[in-house]
């Protein structure tokens, strides 16, 4: 298997089309269902690669997963993309101080999802 991504977001379309396209490139895809699960997941598998989070979920939102996961040491160097419907500027900015490698706008050009986790996982 190759190198573990887990994808996160409460669409279960979308984690099927991210899923798709990581897993025809030889990755290894986990997914969690919100921020909650999101974190459960991350917490269950110390040598994923990288974490692709949607920012609009239940229980917890993306970037309060991703403040989540850089208050602890195991997870700060972890990469994370966010993939969202989002663009405004302030929410970008906020991923970006919390350590985001990446934003991505739904709907996702396959190509430019497999150059960023190609390239982060390189």
């Amino acid at each position: 298997m190759g190198k573990k991504i887990i994808v996160i977001d409460d669409s279960q379309t979308i984690r099927d089309q991210v899923g798709t396209t990581l897993r025809q490139a030889g990755f290894e895809i986990l997914e969690a269902v919100d921020g909650m699960d999101g974190a459960d997941v991350v917490e269950r598998t110390p040598d994923a690669a990288l974490v692709i989070c949607d920012v609009n979920m239940p229980k917890r939102n993306g970037l309060e997963l991703l403040e989540y996961l850089r208050k602890d040491d195991r997870f700060k160097a972890l990469p994370v993309v966010m993939l969202t419907t989002e663009g405004q500027p302030q929410l970008i900015e906020r991923a970006r101080k919390n350590g985001a490698k990446g934003w991505l706008v739904k709907p996702f050009k396959a190509d430019l999802l497999l150059a960023a986790v190609r390239k982060l996982t390189a």
